[in-house]
């Protein structure tokens, strides 16, 4: 009798497992969820990373033996990212590789941290340091996505020489300027760089729009005390593991156009 009642019991306990309201490894169904989106994601950042692997590499580096000094840019081979991203605010003319992008960089990731301590702040339930960090994450954000559209204007207008390229037409050969990036001609080389270009960096800078809009949201939702009457901040942490995820997505993006 005594097996046939653990028995039972056992079956009680299993039916209730599949029954809902239990929490699968202890994560509460929307971080869960956040998890699930957030593997999506990943599996189209890394498309398009490794689309932008493959045509990079279908294209020959430069060499100076081959190519011819000094540096300029072409059609031929891929462009050395250190003499396209080289520009900075306020100080034209002169050649900062990387610096910019790297400061953008830093931005983005001081953002993360300052998430981190909301997050914290949230699980103390101290409703000003989650405000306090918060504003400081969304101010952040405003940062990278300023920096990223004076990139992008930049990119887009191209240097004041330009590069001049030479086109057959009706059996003659002609010289022509090309001034900046577009989704057709590109004055840095390949245009396929650019297409590559805008489309991953703006589509990694949509998520971080998104990640601000939301922020926002819960820096409102905690200013007017809607978490303390619901008794717990998950929603801060949810939100940071979106921010977070943004930020990871950036060091890959950053190594792959920057570095390589």
């Amino acid at each position: 009798m005594a097996a046939t009642a653990t028995t039972d019991e056992s079956v009680v306990f299993d039916k209730k497992a599949w029954m809902g309201g239990v929490e699968p490894m202890n994560v509460s169904y929307g971080k869960l969820m956040m998890w699930f989106f957030l593997i999506s994601d990943t599996f189209t950042f890394s498309a398009l990373l490794v689309t932008y692997g493959l045509i990079r590499y279908s294209y020959p580096a430069y060499d100076p033996a081959i190519h011819g000094t000094p540096f300029h840019f072409s059609n031929i081979y891929w462009p050395i990212p250190d003499h396209v991203f080289n520009a900075f605010p306020f100080f034209h003319g002169s050649n900062l590789p990387l610096i910019f992008v790297g400061l953008m960089t830093f931005i983005l990731i001081f953002s993360s941290v300052t998430m981190v301590l909301a997050v914290e702040a949230g699980h103390r339930r101290d409703r000003r340091d989650v405000e306090k960090y918060m504003l400081w994450t969304i101010l952040g954000g405003l940062a990278f996505l300023s920096s990223q559209a004076w990139e992008w204007s930049h990119f887009i207008h191209g240097t004041e020489e330009g590069n001049t390229v030479r086109e057959l037409v009706g059996g003659q050969w002609l010289e022509r300027t090309i001034f900046g990036a577009n989704l057709t001609e590109n004055q840095y080389g390949p245009p396929a760089f650019a297409d590559l270009f805008f489309f991953i960096t703006g589509f990694h800078g949509t998520h971080v729009f998104s990640g601000v809009i939301l922020n926002i949201l819960i820096f409102y939702r905690t200013a007017t005390g809607m978490y303390d009457r619901r008794g717990h901040y998950e929603m801060v942490e949810k939100v940071g593991l979106y921010w977070h995820f943004v930020d990871l997505v950036w060091v890959f993006v950053f190594t792959f156009f920057y570095l390589v």
